[in-house]
C-alpha cells in the first residue's frame, strides 16, 4: 500500500474513516478546492459501492493501487 501524500487521480484507496464508509473502497476524484480557490489539504473520494463522494484528510484512507481503470 502507499502512503496518501503520493495520492493521485483515479487512485484506488481503501477508507478507514468515518465509520459509515469504513472498510470500502473508492477511487480518488481530486483534491478539494476551498472557496478562495486555493487546494485543501483534503481529497473528494467516490465511494464505489454506493452513490456518494465523501470528503477525507490523507489520514482516513490508504491508497491500494495508483490506477483504477474503469473511472
Amino acid at each position: 500500500m502507499h502512503t496518501p501524500e503520493n495520492v493521485q487521480i483515479g487512485a484506488k484507496v481503501l477508507i478507514l474513516r468515518p465509520a459509515y464508509v469504513a472498510g470500502k473502497v473508492g477511487v480518488v476524484c481530486g483534491r478539494e478546492v476551498l472557496s478562495d480557490n486555493q487546494p485543501s489539504d483534503r481529497w473528494l473520494i467516490q465511494v464505489n459501492s454506493e452513490n456518494i463522494v465523501v470528503s477525507l484528510t490523507p489520514n482516513d484512507f490508504q491508497v491500494i493501487s495508483q490506477w483504477e481503470k474503469d473511472l
